[in-house]
């Protein structure tokens, strides 16, 4: 059984919790709101866990992979009635014309560059007015603004060449942004007047909830006059996250327990809380003693 310490990177595992853990089981929830009732095409589905996700409310999931091995693992790990997997690439997909009424594909055509292929491919599954609900990494901020290169991806695109390829191959198109981040959001509750309520999703691997934001502070405008738009608003906190790590130095490692321990007692922060908490750790050792 595949854990952390065998990881390759290569497909998100449910040992796994990182920023590609929440991006996935955001496009999954909601990829929810399409698939009930529909029979459904999970291409290059990996572990299996969205594949899993979407059987509960959808016809029947079909999660397929080009890695054996993995695919064998999935059978063992998620059993419905409605789920199936089967071995397969997107260029070679191992079902039938019109077979599906939507097609999801997350994180997939990077992995390869037969990409006008894989558009014919999905057209020939998908049923007449079928969706295709895909995501690919932007160039742009994937690769050239931070310099990172992902040594499993063999051609990444840019979205103007991305948003190109699905207007060849399909009449209706939308596309959307995603990425991470760790803030705060501002928007109305339900029921306010002229305005609809943020949809927000909460996710693992086993189970998607919609039920709302849950909002911990409650934020007004009130005036006798006429008040200004307020949009919903979201604060990116990445910085905010980065520069707390990096007063902390923690470090991931393979041996992060002992990497970890030893970065947080190197910063200010923690030196001067040990100093705080002296007399305390002092009046303990004498009533254990």
């Amino acid at each position: 059984m595949a854990d952390i310490k065998s990881w390759t990177g290569e497909r998100l595992e449910t040992f796994v919790y990182n920023e590609n853990t929440n991006e996935h089981l955001h496009r999954y929830a909601l990829a929810m709101q399409l698939v009930t009732g529909k029979d459904i095409l999970d291409i290059a589905c990996g572990e299996g866990y969205g594949s899993n996700l979407m059987a509960a409310s959808a016809r029947s999931v079909a999660g397929v992979d080009i890695d054996e091995q993995t695919i064998v693992r999935a059978k063992e790990k998620y059993k419905k009635e409605n789920l199936s997997f089967l071995a397969g690439s997107v260029v070679h997909i191992p079902y039938p014309d019109a077979n599906f009424d939507v097609v999801i594909s997350f994180e997939t055509i990077e992995h390869h560059d037969e990409h006008e292929k894989m558009m014919q491919e999905i057209k020939r599954v998908l049923r007449p007015g079928g969706i295709l609900f895909i995501s690919s990494p932007d160039k742009l901020y994937y690769s050239d603004k931070t310099g990172f290169k992902n040594p499993y991806n063999v051609k990444e695109l840019y979205r103007t060449e991305f948003e190109g390829l699905l207007k060849k191959h399909f009449t209706n198109n939308q596309f959307f942004g995603q990425r991470s981040f760790f803030g705060s959001i501002i928007a109305p509750f339900a029921g306010s007047a002229g305005a609809d309520a943020l949809t927000v999703f909460k996710s693992d691997y086993t189970a998607v909830d919609s039920s709302g934001m849950n909002a911990v502070y409650v934020v007004a405008l009130a005036s006798d006059g006429p008040l200004p738009p307020f949009s919903d608003s979201l604060l990116d906190g990445a910085e905010v996250l980065r520069r707390q790590f990096e007063e902390y130095r923690i470090e991931v490692t393979k041996d992060a327990v002992g990497n970890i321990t030893r970065e947080i007692r190197s910063s200010w922060s923690f030196r001067i809380g040990h100093f705080i908490l002296s007399p305390l750790r002092l009046v303990k050792k004498m009533f254990h003693a």
